[in-house]
């Protein structure tokens, strides 16, 4: 998997990854009779590397719960100053930048957890390899989006494909060049 960059993540029928306030109380409703994790614990058993937004960072700080990543290198985006943290790292630079640097370290793959506009922000300058994303039976009726602000058209190439049981959908997608 080398360096690649995956965007991997759940959302609403309707596209939405987690409700106006960044709740995400709807993903412990989905039913899920066999108790599947989606393959999530074998994916992130790859990850050398997490990125997130300052606000999906600020959420999971506010459960209250043990740092849920602690065998990858973890940063945030941010534009605003932070507290010194011993999970994250904070990123005040360029998307870009960011992927250069944990690409020239090495490693391995690096897992873009969201939000919306950093989605958004890798998306744009082409810096997302692979769409995982995790279509699950609801809709919500606002919220955040997959991909929040102004995306550029991309097209997909759709690489795998599972539904579970439960209803949930897993799509994986490689984004073509912008240059095609």
């Amino acid at each position: 998997m080398a360096s690649k960059v995956i965007l991997y993540m759940a959302c609403s029928l309707n596209g939405k990854i987690a409700r106006a306030n960044g709740s995400v109380d709807w993903l412990e409703k989905i039913a899920n009779p066999n108790q599947s994790d989606y393959g999530f614990q074998a994916f992130y058993k790859q990850m050398k590397y997490t990125i997130q937004g300052r606000s999906t960072y600020e959420q999971l700080v506010r459960w209250d719960i043990p740092f849920p990543y602690p065998s990858t290198e973890n940063y945030v985006i941010t534009s605003k100053t932070a507290e010194p943290s011993l999970d994250v790292q904070f990123w005040r630079g360029s998307p870009g930048a960011l992927i250069q640097k944990l690409r020239s370290k090495g490693g391995g793959p690096i897992w873009l957890i969201g939000g919306g506009y950093t989605n958004t922000q890798f998306l744009n300058p082409g810096l997302i390899d692979e769409l995982r994303v995790f279509m699950m039976p609801v809709i919500l009726p606002d919220g955040i989006s997959i991909f929040e602000g102004e995306p550029i058209e991309q097209y997909l190439t759709l690489i795998h494909h599972e539904v579970y049981e439960s209803g949930v959908v897993e799509l994986r997608y490689n984004l073509m060049s912008q240059n095609t």
